[in-house]
């Protein structure tokens, strides 16, 4: 019996929240009819609000939410809606930097041949290829190399220490895994080379004798920020051997590399990462490279503003799917090709494999969803255990979040590779998949992940043993209020509060991911106006005002709640759960709500309340214990230009205006 305790990648998925496998954290959408318990946040101290709406300028609704988010004076306000790149640590405060510097300026310097060893999903590849085009620009004589995710599995194999030796490499530059690969670092050396290591994910028991360990949470580092990517890491590398080579300012060309990795990988938007991605996205929107624009074109994204849900739902999967299926060096070549044309033909590849994974996806999703109901028809399952042989390797994670979304149930998908099963673990807030898949374990072959992914094999004939295990477990521990699904709610507002200074405020909280989500709100007694209709596939479309006023009405959309239409009628009141936002719609933007969930005004609707504390530590597990709400389409919001609100640069209205839009068609192509 053996176990992991760091990225479940190894076997095939990578180290997520539950629910989306390019999700933000702990949500369901698109299975609108689960009801939610709406939870509204409060602060324990409403003088700090109102000191902070004095000292900044802005509505005491604003002020809240942004207490919320531990954001109380000035200082931090400032920091928050400016961003700026001399907030940066200093490189050297992380652990082994020293090292990794003076190792790497030597390999410049000597020509020494390197390799950037990467992961196969997007923050890896995503970072071989950022790390290779640095250290390309330095002069150094580099390659790159990225394992195949169905015969190396996750991390360093000794396959490709040997394939590297063989080529006379003498330095290996990990990113995104080897932190917890003590033997093959061991192997490396014994072959002659030095492995310097930059991961962003939990150590085991043992440190890997390499060169440098760079590691914001291992063991022994301080740095200040804990919740880097594995690209972040990287880049903290590359800030750190530019300086030291007297060219600090080259690594900023390389923040659009970090601003998709940090996206695509879950990170919290917070602190450094939000600082890093919101000038990474600046610099992806202004001058993208050859492959990002080849992606967007395929993707139908290249007229639109780029923003963390389309890297999510549009580039990220794209990305993902070269190692999905087939050799995820794909999506390297695209990424560091300069040629406008071959680029498009490599992206246009990718486009071609996300296809192929989507559909694959979706018939082994029909697949397991009858088999999921089968079990729940034969037993009251609390969690669920679904194999099958045959089904694709690259696609089981995908699936399993999206068995959570349609059950809310923790749930273990399995396929067989060599005559074993293996495959993706994913769970519901509350449940710590991790501990139950420890509980098992001796009906478990291996297994390693965190409170809400994880990944394991078993022996086939395991299997149903392991399932009523799981599911002990589960009944233990699960109780019927945690099968209901929350909606965090960060403020409830009038409708007529939305003026045009609002909502542009609201816009300056962007990016938008775990620890800094799109603001959630909640208003009681508004009145649909017209008559609600369908749109797309399967979305409802209405119109709202607020206390029968005669100012305008405001556009809704409830994306997969078309099955609900039933429920909404001219001149009925409903209480609804919403994000505002932009929709973009052959050429015009308008403002609209984005409807998560509605009850009818006459329900009497409870809403339950939790206080946030004044002062919010920020961390990755925090970001994972708190649910939010995420756009399934792309959303179309623009980043603005971050500044610190004032009252001179906003119309002092506030009253809401009509929107009046065509109706929207969903694009499936930024699932």
């Amino acid at each position: 019996m053996t176990f992991t305790h760091s990225n479940p990648d190894r076997i095939g998925f990578r180290s997520l929240p539950p629910y989306l496998d390019l999700g933000f954290t702990n949500l369901i959408i698109w299975n609108n009819q689960l009801k939610y318990r709406w939870i509204l946040s409060t602060v324990s101290d409403e003088n700090v609000v109102e000191n902070l709406a004095r000292t900044i300028n802005v509505p005491e609704t604003i002020a809240k939410i942004l207490v919320g988010r531990g954001i109380q004076t000035f200082e931090t306000a400032r920091e928050f809606f400016r961003p700026n790149l001399a907030d940066l640590h200093n490189p050297f405060f992380m652990h082994d930097m020293e090292k990794a510097v003076e190792r790497g300026v030597t390999a410049v310097q000597t020509r020494e041949k390197v390799a950037i060893y990467g992961d196969y999903d997007v923050d890896g590849t995503n970072s071989a290829a950022m790390l290779y085009l640095f250290f390309k620009e330095l002069g150094a004589n580099v390659d790159y190399y990225i394992p195949d995710r169905f015969t190396e599995g996750y991390g360093i194999s000794r396959l490709g220490i040997d394939r590297l030796a063989e080529g006379g490499i003498s330095l290996i530059i990990t990113i995104d895994c080897g932190i917890t690969a003590v033997e093959q670092v061991q192997y490396a050396a014994e072959r002659g080379i030095d492995v310097i290591i930059c991961d962003h994910h939990e150590a085991g028991d043992e440190i890997p004798p390499a060169y440098a360990v760079l590691d914001p949470i291992k063991p022994g580092c301080n740095y200040p920020f804990k919740s880097l990517s594995g690209c972040g890491v990287g880049f903290k590398m590359m800030q750190g051997i530019a300086g030291r080579l007297g060219t600090p300012d080259i690594v900023w060309s390389y923040l659009d590399f970090v601003a998709i990795a940090a996206a695509a990988d879950i990170v919290p938007l917070t602190g450094e990462n939000r600082l890093l991605v919101t000038h990474g996205l600046r610099k992806l929107n202004d001058s993208p490279r050859p492959g990002i624009r080849g992606l967007l074109e395929c993707a139908g994204m290249n007229s639109r503003t780029l923003n963390t849900s389309q890297i999510v739902f549009g580039i990220a999967p794209r990305i993902n799917a070269a190692g999905r299926m087939g050799e995820a060096n794909r999506a390297v070549k695209m990424l560091i090709e300069d040629d406008e044309i071959q680029a498009f033909r490599q992206a246009q590849e990718l486009e071609t494999a996300n296809r192929e994974r989507k559909s694959i996806d979706e018939e082994t999703f029909m697949e397991a969803e009858q088999m999921a109901q089968q079990l729940l028809a034969e037993n009251e399952y609390r969690f669920l255990v679904i194999h099958n042989g045959s089904w694709h390797a690259g696609v089981i994670g995908i699936v399993a979040s999206r068995l959570v979304e349609r059950f809310y149930l923790p749930t273990v998908l399995l396929t067989t590779v060599d005559g074993v099963a293996k495959g993706s673990a994913r769970s519901i807030p509350g449940f710590d998949i991790y501990s139950a898949l420890k509980k098992c374990e001796k009906h478990i072959e291996q297994f390693g992940g965190h409170k809400y992914a994880a990944g394991l094999s078993v022996l086939e004939e395991n299997i149903p043993t392991l399932r009523e295990a799981l599911n002990g477990y589960a009944v233990q521990q699960i109780d019927s209020e945690m099968l209901t699904p929350e909606l965090r709610i960060d403020a409830e507002i009038e409708l007529e509060e939305i003026s045009p200074r609002f909502f542009k405020l609201i816009k300056q909280f962007a990016p938008f991911g775990p620890g800094n989500t799109r603001p959630l709100f909640m208003t009681r007694n508004a009145e649909i106006i017209g008559y609600p209709r369908m749109v797309g596939k399967d979305h409802l479309k209405f119109r709202v005002r607020h206390n029968n006023t005669d100012t305008g009405y405001i556009e809704a959309i409830g994306f997969g709640m078309g099955s609900r239409i039933g429920e909404l009628k001219a001149g009925k009141n409903v209480d609804l759960a919403f994000n505002i936002e932009e929709n973009e719609y052959r050429g015009t933007i308008t403002k609209q709500l984005r409807i998560h969930d509605f009850r009818s005004t006459d329900d009497n609707l409870k809403v339950f309340t939790t206080t946030v504390m004044d002062s919010i530590d920020e961390t990755a597990d925090a970001a994972l214990d708190s649910p939010i709400i995420v756009d399934k389409a792309s959303g179309t919001i623009h980043i603005p230009e971050p500044v610190v609100p004032n009252a001179e640069e906003f119309p002092k209205e506030n009253t809401i205006v009509s929107h009046r839009i065509e109706t929207e068609e969903f694009d499936g192509r930024t699932q």
